[in-house]
C-alpha cells in the first residue's frame, strides 16, 4: 500500500486519527472476519483509545463521504483503530504481512527511542 493510499484511510473520528478495519485487512493481507475474530479474542489488548466499534451514525457519516460505499453493505459496524490499536493488532494477528508490519514498528519505536536520546544528549552539550 503506497503513501498515499494510507492517507487516504486515516479518518477523524470521536477527535482522533483512526483506520478503519476494511482498510487494516488489506494491509494486513487477511479477511475481515479473521482481523475482528483476532481483536474480540484478544478484546483486553484493545482498550477504548486503541479500538472503537463505529456507532451507526458515524458509519453513515464517513459511507456519505464516499459516492460508492468501500464496505460493500457490511452487515457488522467497522472498527476503529487508532495509532496504538494498529501496533497491537499487528501483534494478533497471524498473517505474514503481521508478523513483518509487527517487527516494524518495534524497530522503528527503537529509533525514535534511539533518535530521541541523541537530541537530549545533543541539547544538553549546546546549553
Amino acid at each position: 500500500m503506497e503513501l498515499v493510499q494510507f492517507k487516504e484511510s486515516i479518518h477523524e473520528v470521536h477527535g482522533m486519527k483512526v483506520m478503519l478495519d476494511i482498510d487494516l485487512t488489506r494491509i494486513y493481507e487477511v479477511e475481515t472476519r479473521v482481523l475482528k475474530q483476532a481483536v474480540r479474542m484478544n478484546i483486553d489488548r484493545f482498550p477504548s483509545d486503541f479500538m472503537f466499534e463505529l456507532t451507526e451514525d458515524e458509519t453513515q457519516n464517513l459511507t456519505s463521504h464516499f459516492v460508492i460505499s468501500r464496505w460493500g453493505g457490511q452487515r457488522h459496524k467497522p472498527f476503529a483503530f487508532t495509532e496504538q490499536g494498529i501496533a497491537m493488532l499487528s501483534s494478533v494477528l497471524k498473517s505474514k504481512s503481521a508478523i513483518q508490519i509487527n517487527i516494524s514498528i518495534m524497530r522503528a519505536f527503537v529509533m525514535i527511542r534511539a533518535f530521541a536520546l541523541s537530541y537530549q544528549e545533543l541539547n544538553e552539550k549546546l546549553i
